[in-house]
This record gives structure tokens, C-alpha cells and sequence, in this order.
């Protein structure tokens, strides 16, 4: 695929399209170089910027900074770098990493009202998939990444790693590699040295069937927001964000768990992991002024014959 036929599909797909000017988070490896190439040809430079997060880790990491810098000035747009430190205790580093990453990011966004763009690629989603599915038993785990998360957009999810490469090679960009990501330390760079290679020994296709497969269980979700919609919306007879214990308690069991799921995720305002296994214990209580922990900070409240989930 030329650089230009990558071009016509991305644009195709839409998510660099609309009014919104466009926050590209930029590595400096591979995928964010192509992923911000590609809005600047789409949008034109004036309506985009990018974002650059050196943590200070990495021997390498002021040459990456110093690389997106002049990337930035050659395709004439602005460069925002945070410099985020690490406190003590931080615990996981990669978890923390990516927590400090986003929430620059939607600071920035937040701003001046831009659409977040990042490079991940099919292959990203391949391995993401595989990690969740290993350490995350939820039905979240198989849906992968979504090209469209609020303000975040993902045009790349459906090209591969090997077309952003062959990408800057035509257009001439170079990229900062990040040794980290050939660490075995990382359980992520396991899934992409080891695991993935494996099932390809086993299937050839083994990467496609993964990606299909997410792309019809996401489509099913759509399916199963419709009916989490009708029993949550005020057409159910009650506000949004609860409803009534009797009702939750002759839901079906799958569709009480989407149900408690949904309930925990907005009390949140993100992803609660692992909240709907509360879904059976809930549904058997009955005594009203019960609580009970869902994990993430949020709690299950049933009062006056109606459950909701809160942030105490």
C-alpha cells in the first residue's frame, strides 16, 4: 500500500474529518510519526499540534524529545512536551506512564476543544486483546480498543505496524525505536515477542481471526447497549443512572450484569473492572440502605427500593 493509498483509507474512515482541530500524541516511534503525517495531510498543519511526554526514564529519552521537536518544525506544527516525575511509590511504571500520557493529553484537548489522535495500530490491538484476555476475565477484554473513545480517535487500528514503516520510509520521516519495547520485563512486550508469534505458528492467519472476531463482538455490543439503554433510560420509568431493585432482580442474569456494569462505570466516569460479578449478590439483597464495594472506588447503594452505583 503506497502512502497516499493510506492516506485515502484513513480519511475514508472519518475520525480525522469534522471541525475539531486535531492533538496528535507523538512518540516519536513509527506508528505516532505516521498517525501525525497523516492528520497534517488530512487537516493541513494550522489545525494540528502534537503532544510529546518525555518522563526522563531513558538514557534515549532527550533524543526522542529532541526528534519529535524537529519533526514538528519540519511539517510546520506546534509541540507541547510535558515533563511529568514519577513519585515515589508510583508502582507500576508503564501503568503510570500511561496515566500521565492521557491526562496531559486531555488537559490539552480539553483546551482547545481538539480531537486526540494516537498510533496505535492492528497490531496494537492484536496484542491489547490478547494481555486483557490473560489477565482481565470480562467480556471488555475481547472488544479490544474501539476506533472512537470520546474525544480520542484511533484512525490506525486497522493498518499494521508493517504499513506504518513502509509509510515513512516512501514519505521520508524518520523514527526513534524504544529498546524498552524488546524488554522481557513487560508482560506486553511478552505478548508481542512471544505469544503472538506462537499462535501464528499454530494458525497463519492467527492475528486476522483475533481482529475479526473483536470487530464482531463490538458490533454484538452495539446490541447489547441497546437493551442496557432501555432499562437504564428515563423510558423505563425512572431517572438515569438507577433503577428499580425489583426490576434489576428479574433482569437475566447476563443482561443484570451489563446492567450493574454500566451503573459503576458512569458512577466512575471510566471502565470499573470486574463490577459486574457483583450482579447476582445484589440482586438477592433485601434490605433496603444496603451498600456494597464494586471496586474502583465505586459503591452499589439500594435505597427505597432502588439501586444505584456512587462515588462515596
Amino acid at each position: 500500500m503506497s502512502a497516499d493509498e493510506l492516506l485515502a483509507r484513513v480519511e475514508e474512515g472519518g475520525l480525522l474529518a469534522g471541525p475539531a482541530p486535531v492533538l496528535a500524541m507523538l512518540s516519536g516511534g513509527r506508528d505516532s510519526v505516521c498517525a501525525l503525517d497523516l492528520a497534517v495531510r488530512a487537516r493541513g498543519p494550522e489545525r494540528v499540534s502534537a503532544l510529546h511526554v518525555n518522563y526522563g526514564l531513558r538514557d534515549e529519552a532527550g533524543g526522542d524529545e529532541r526528534h519529535c521537536a524537529e519533526l514538528c518544525l519540519r511539517l510546520g506544527v506546534s509541540l507541547e512536551v510535558a515533563r511529568p516525575q514519577r513519585p515515589e511509590g508510583a508502582g507500576n511504571l508503564q501503568a503510570w506512564a500511561r496515566e500521565e500520557r492521557y491526562a496531559a493529553a486531555a488537559r490539552l484537548a480539553e483546551a482547545s476543544g481538539a480531537t486526540i489522535v494516537t498510533g496505535h495500530t492492528a497490531d496494537d490491538q492484536v496484542e491489547t486483546i490478547l494481555y486483557r484476555l490473560a489477565s482481565s476475565p470480562s467480556r471488555r477484554a475481547l472488544l479490544g480498543m474501539r476506533p472512537r473513545d470520546g474525544r480520542l480517535a484511533r484512525p490506525l487500528l486497522g493498518t499494521t505496524r508493517a504499513e506504518t514503516t513502509a509509510y515513512c520510509e516512501e514519505r521520508g520521516l524518520a523514527w526513534r525505536d524504544d529498546a524498552s519495547n524488546e524488554e522481557g520485563d513487560y508482560k506486553r512486550n511478552l505478548v508481542r515477542r512471544e505469544l503472538v508469534p506462537a499462535l501464528e505458528r499454530i494458525h497463519p492467519a492467527a492475528r486476522e481471526n483475533v481482529l475479526r472476531t473483536a470487530a464482531l463482538l463490538r458490533s454484538e455490543a452495539e446490541l447489547l447497549d441497546t437493551l442496557v439503554d432501555a432499562e437504564l433510560g428515563e423510558c423505563a420509568g425512572s431517572p438515569a443512572g438507577q433503577i428499580a431493585h425489583g426490576r434489576f432482580a428479574e433482569l437475566h442474569p447476563a443482561l443484570r450484569r451489563l446492567v450493574l456494569q454500566r451503573l459503576a462505570d458512569e458512577a466512575a466516569g471510566r471502565p470499573v473492572a470486574g463490577a459486574a460479578r457483583f450482579a447476582d449478590q445484589i440482586a438477592g439483597l433485601t434490605r433496603g440502605g444496603s451498600t456494597l464495594d464494586l471496586g474502583g472506588g465505586v459503591r452499589a447503594v439500594l435505597e427505597a427500593g432502588v439501586l444505584r452505583a456512587e462515588r462515596p
